[in-house]
């Protein structure tokens, strides 16, 4: 007995000092838990979890056959995974930070091939592999950003889209979404908006400077988003710090037309935090005279872990440019001695909560917008030309003969802004204050509820002493969204929600959409092995501009106290611009991963656009005759049209070292009412007295035809070839001729429309080819040399506008610190 109670004892004795050490390990242990899905989001059984801290492996597990692994480690501090499986690509997760008695949930989605993952929150709100989403979307990768100097040539690499810029380097470039007007799509940079109160962006100030890529989202997303989501979503982020020792990033290049670049970025992670900051310098002269152009743009982005679930994070952009604005030289002969100055900051605070199946987010953002543009000297000649009052003194640029694409030419001298005295100019502001909060709950795996609430304070103003212009508006909004996406046995995706916005301006309005995404052969290896069908319907909602505001003919009725008019002829103020879309569309994995093939229809119709109406049409045909106010007239929310399409995009990857791409766009899109002075007047719209008979949109295009500066047939392709010390790339964008018009109505010495062409494929067509070539030559120092518009095609602006003929820029990136 005192035998066997000795050795029980013992054991007992034993157990509890096993226990005593062993609580307070696992009491103060980092637990990293998930689940490993493919694209899918179907489990992937047996897959291989490694928890790394730098090199040392902190904790590894397999995952079980739902999926679900559990790491636990008593080291603390940033972490990694790496996940493997057999017949999926490896995985490198993104690094995070973990402390002792942390729980984190980390989920894995590896893929299939060799095609890198890819997750959206754009289309969603929420990190969602594309293969899961029925939305066209493009991402354009950190990669493919590296040595550019903006984002207008990558802008074109994607279908459904159309980048137009009015210039060279620094020149204003406006992006039309499958048919949509240019300031019909949000723009977000780090969650928060960015464009101007009512949706105008100039892309062509955006540099490439501190992106880690961006997303192209094709279609109304006013139910995440709200207003100015009317066509499109362009989301732009900052990079963060990723690494544990500090890296410091040097590029500095130079090319012909005196242009130059220097680059510094530096970033890493310490502990809890992680930074990353950048600052850039961009000049040319452009080939114009008076066109030189300067950019300098510096950005931060820095996170802090509270917890291993509750993150801090504050971005920050900021970009000053100036620039020469020649005006459309091919009109004139000369350039005008004009410069317009940008100021640009966008800023935002993030704090964000994970708790399990629970997510919430709040973000503070700002956006800060000054222009000021001015024209320093009188620009031509000074001549006295024939007027409806008698000899009228103007400047006129020099004698040209204009030739548009269509086989139409004029020639004449162009007047540089009748009436205008120099110096003169003006400055207008967009402001900003916006608060976000997001909660989004993971009820199953194949069910997540999302919850928004968006609040904007908008203040603007425009100033123009020349005109004794001075507005200023304010606009107080609010949305409220509510949103559900899941899917049912990872095959049948789908998103539905809807949102009420309510504009201080245009009141309340419903934004609905829905998305569904079919994959009735899962992805694999072999032939045709990965279908997905995908189906859209959604609205979008956008508020007028601060200039149609300002030019409203409510407002301007209201200004002078003319109540009798806008009660005569049922005047309102300016509504919400409104679009509805429907596409269509099949993913189709022809050969594995290696072959993609993805194709879609889609159908868009966008109403309550901004017509404008001259003073003379007012008084003729509407009978409003109230004074001065009308001298430059009036817009109305009386537009309507219609674009649909078809777009496709192919992508082959022979190799791991060869990547090709290639997609092409048919877009058919017609005027379907309109009140302009030209529309209202049809047969009597603006004629050419060259050309009687033929009548001429003279500022917007005429019922029945096409929106201006929208190329029915647009393209793209590159093709990359990657060796470990050696990459190059060829690129080309493409477009055929588009409708436009000249704008000089009463423009020539004569004082009629002889300077008007008829708008039908006014625009040139164009082929647009750059190559680029980086040499690593050490761990430390690669070179790059980048050749654009190999063809040196001048037309691929619109017409006026001559672009950048070749040019070519060659540098260097020095690289210090880091990991190996």
């Amino acid at each position: 007995m005192p035998s066997w109670f000795g050795r029980a004892s013992a054991s007992f004795v034993f157990c509890a000092l096993v226990a005593a050490v062993s609580l307070p390990l696992s009491a103060y242990a980092v637990v990293v838990r998930g689940t490993v899905t493919d694209p899918l989001g179907a489990a992937v059984p047996g897959a291989s979890v490694k928890l790394m801290q730098g090199k040392t492996v902190a904790g590894f597990a397999t995952a079980g056959p739902d999926g679900s692994y559990e790491i636990r480690s008593t080291a603390m501090g940033r972490f990694l995974l790496l996940t493997s499986a057999p017949t999926f690509t490896p995985g490198i997760g993104q690094d995070f930070y973990g402390g002792r008695t942390d729980v984190l949930t980390k989920n894995v989605t590896l893929e299939v091939g060799s095609v890198k993952a890819e997750v959206t929150v754009t289309a969603t709100g929420l990190s969602t592999p594309v293969q899961q989403v029925s939305s066209a979307i493009n991402l354009v990768p950190f990669s493919a950003l590296q040595e550019r100097v903006g984002v207008v040539d990558d802008l074109r690499q994607s279908p459904g889209t159309a980048a137009v810029q009015t210039g060279q380097y620094g020149g204003a470039v406006s992006l039309f979404v499958r048919g949509g007007n240019s300031d019909a799509n949000k723009v977000l940079i780090d969650g928060v908006t960015s464009e101007n109160v009512g949706g105008v962006f100039d892309y062509g100030i955006v540099s490439s400077t501190a992106l880690d890529g961006f997303e192209m989202y094709r279609g109304p997303n006013s139910v995440l988003y709200g207003s100015d989501a009317g066509a499109g979503v362009m989301s732009f982020t900052t990079p963060r710090g990723g690494i544990p020792r500090p890296v410091l990033n040097y590029s500095g290049d130079a090319g012909n037309f005196h242009t130059y670049r220097n680059e510094v970025t530096v970033g890493g992670t310490r502990n809890r935090l992680d930074y990353y900051g950048a600052f850039s310098r961009f000049d040319s002269s452009n080939a114009l005279p008076l066109d030189r152009f300067h950019a300098a743009t510096s950005a931060a982005n820095v996170g802090y872990n509270l917890t291993a679930n509750t993150l801090l994070r504050f971005t920050i952009r900021n970009g000053v440019s100036a620039t020469g604005v020649p005006g459309a030289h091919d009109f004139y002969g000369v350039s005008a001695n004009a410069k317009q100055g940008d100021q640009n900051l966008y800023s935002g605070a993030t704090v964000e909560n994970r708790h399990n199946r629970w997510h919430n987010l709040m973000r503070y953002g700002i956006a800060r917008k000054r222009e000021q543009y001015a024209i320093f000297t009188a620009p031509g000649t000074l001549l006295m030309v024939p007027s409806f009052y008698g000899p009228y003194p103007d400047y006129y640029g020099n004698t040209v003969t204009i030739r548009g694409a269509n086989g139409y030419s004029a020639t004449g001298r162009a007047s540089f802004l009748a009436g205008t005295t120099f110096p003169t100019g003006f400055d207008q502001s967009s402001l900003r204050d916006e608060l976000y909060y997001q909660s989004d709950y993971t009820f199953t795996p194949h069910l997540i509820g999302l919850f928004g609430f968006r609040y904007e304070n908008e203040r603007g103003s425009f100033n123009n002493p020349a005109n004794f212009q001075f507005e200023k508006i304010k606009r107080t909004n609010y949305q409220y969204t509510l949103q559900f996406q899941g899917d049912f046995k990872s095959r049948l995706f789908y998103s539905f929600g809807g949102a009420i916005v309510r504009n201080n301006l245009y009141g309340t309005a419903g934004t609905p959409r829905f998305g569904l995404a079919w994959v009735p052969v899962r992805p694999g290896n072999g032939f045709l092995r990965g279908t997905k069908l995908r189906a859209n319907a959604a609205t979008g909602v956008q508020e007028p501009s601060l200039s149609s505001e300002f030019s409203s003919l409510y407002r301007q009725l209201s200004d002078v106290g003319d109540t009798a008019s806008i009660k005569a002829y049922h005047v309102r103020p300016m509504q919400a611009l409104r679009s509805r879309t429907y596409d269509l569309g099949i993913d189709q994995n022809i050969v594995g991963q290696k072959l993609i093939l993805k194709a879609g229809y889609f159908h868009n119709q966008f109403n309550r656009q901004i017509d404008y109406v001259d003073a003379g049409t007012l008084k003729n045909v509407f009978g409003i005759t109230t004074n001065v106010a009308y001298f430059y007239g009036a817009v109305l929310n009386t537009l309507a049209f219609r674009a649909q399409g078809f777009e496709g995009e192919l992508q082959y990857a022979p190799t791991n070292h060869i990547l090709l791409r290639g997609g092409y766009t048919y877009l058919a899109s017609v005027v379907e009412q309109s009140f302009s002075t030209d529309a209202i007047n049809n047969g009597q719209a603006a004629q050419n007295p060259n050309l009687p008979g033929v009548p001429i949109g003279s500022t917007s295009p005429l019922v029945g035809q096409r929106p201006f500066r929208r190329p029915p047939q647009t393209g793209f392709f590159s093709a990359l070839y990657e060796q470990k010390k050696f990459s190059t790339a060829l690129k080309g964008a493409f477009a055929s001729r588009s409708d436009d018009s000249t704008f000089l109505s009463y423009a020539d010495t004569n004082g009629d429309n002889t300077l008007l062409l008829p708008n039908r494929n006014l625009d040139f067509g164009y082929a647009k080819l750059d190559a680029y070539g980086t040499y690593t030559a050490t761990r430390h120092v690669t070179a790059f040399v980048e050749l654009n518009n190999l063809l040196s095609q001048q037309h691929i602006g619109p017409i006026g506008f001559p672009a950048l003929p070749f040019t070519f820029r060659t540098g260097l990136k020095i690289r210090v610190g880091g990991d190996q």
